[in-house]
């Protein structure tokens, strides 16, 4: 008899997104929970047998009981076996946002998986070895005992981990608690469900990270799915079918303005989904534009900013590049052609201190001269 179940994980449920202000971030929270039901409603579609959640189901153990309660009605389309294995964000401390669960009742099909003991829910065709983390940081390797877990001989051997997998890992973890790359082999395990990583990833032979089913940040790291897995038997290779369960679409835009115009950036804008509104854009701005340029680009960037969810634009890298006819636009004699004349030449000394004030104050100029008519 096989196993099917839904790998997922770092959910971080009740995460603030403090940089990003009122309802913006107050809908990338909501979405969090709306995409744990969705979870749920393709759980219980595709009749698997559990959803494996492996670790970071909540941002932290400080999250608010509303978090908490709404992330327990998500959880109602799928009737079957819900596993939540305490992560690095949400680690089994004496007083944690599990002891809370707990308190306010947990339904029968949801399992906190906070000790390291076989789980068995399924009439001995699956068991279950969880590594539930204790602390933020653990020093010694929470997976070392699936080795000498004894499980019944036709059972199908699944690990449950939260951590970074050694050797393998590409960048940086979210957490440092290190998993040996060869634990599956070791172990005899038939899968090895890994969070931390956040984006879907085969680590290692039957390791996998599933990713965050939510994307949260602007990188390019497959993040948006859960796995669908499917067992047939004891040692039969797994199947993996990835499912896209994520809202909001994060993006990262590097573009270089090369020709004194803003159109790069514009274009770049315009290529984007149709669906403006699951935006969430991290656009980067390098190169030159004139300050006519400059003035077009900031009305089309207040137009952009209301069409998407949201927009934070890095223009640090972007210099201004007055023309003639910026300067003519500015003034044409007297003391404010003196001022203009003597920005400009700050502007054109790299080894003068005020060049970026110059920059500003020669911007500032222009652009209050246009906002006259003048």
């Amino acid at each position: 008899m096989g196993f099917r179940f839904i790998h997922t994980a770092d959910w971080q449920l009740g995460k603030p997104f403090g940089n990003f202000p009122g309802d913006v971030g107050a809908e990338l929270r909501l979405q969090r929970i709306r995409t744990v039901q969705r979870i749920a409603e393709l759980a219980q579609e595709r009749a698997a047998d559990a959803v494996l959640v492996a670790g970071d189901v909540f941002d932290s153990n400080e999250v608010a009981d509303r978090t908490i309660v709404r992330t327990l009605e998500a959880l109602k389309a799928f009737a079957g076996t819900w596993v939540f294995l305490p992560g690095n964000h949400d680690a089994a401390l004496a007083h944690s946002v599990w002891t809370r669960m707990r308190d306010m009742g947990v339904p029968d099909n949801v399992v906190i998986a906070d000790e390291p003991e076989p789980l068995d829910r399924w009439g001995g065709s699956a068991i279950v070895l969880p590594a539930p983390l204790r602390r933020r940081r653990e020093a010694l390797d929470q997976t070392e005992w699936f080795d000498g877990a004894a499980t019944p001989d036709n059972a199908i051997r699944i690990g449950l981990a939260h951590g970074s997998v050694a050797n393998r890992l590409p960048g940086a973890a979210e957490a440092s608690n290190e998993i040996p790359e060869d634990r599956a082999a070791r172990a005899g395990l038939d899968y090895l469900a890994l969070g931390d990583w956040h984006g879907a990833l085969n680590i290692a032979a039957r390791s996998w990270y599933s990713g965050t089913p939510e994307p949260d940040r602007h990188k390019a790291n497959q993040s948006g799915f859960v796995h669908l897995v499917e067992i047939a038997a004891p040692r039969a290779p797994e199947r993996i079918e990835t499912l896209g369960v994520g809202h909001y679409c994060w993006l990262r835009r590097e573009v270089e303005m090369i020709d004194g115009t803003c159109n790069a950036a514009l274009e770049a804008l315009a290529a984007l989904s149709d669906d403006h509104r699951r935006c969430v854009i991290q656009l980067d701005l390098s190169g030159t534009v004139s300050l006519a340029e400059r003035h077009r680009l900031e009305r089309e960037l207040t137009l952009w900013e209301a069409k998407l969810h949201h927009l934070d634009v890095d223009d640090r890298a972007l210099l201004d590049e007055p023309t003639s006819d910026d300067l003519d636009a500015i003034d044409t004699a007297g003391f404010v052609r003196l001022a203009v004349e003597r920005l400009r030449a700050k502007m054109q000394d790299p080894n003068d201190p005020e060049t970026g004030a110059a920059r500003m104050a020669l911007r500032m100029m222009y652009l209050d001269h246009v906002g006259q008519g003048n």
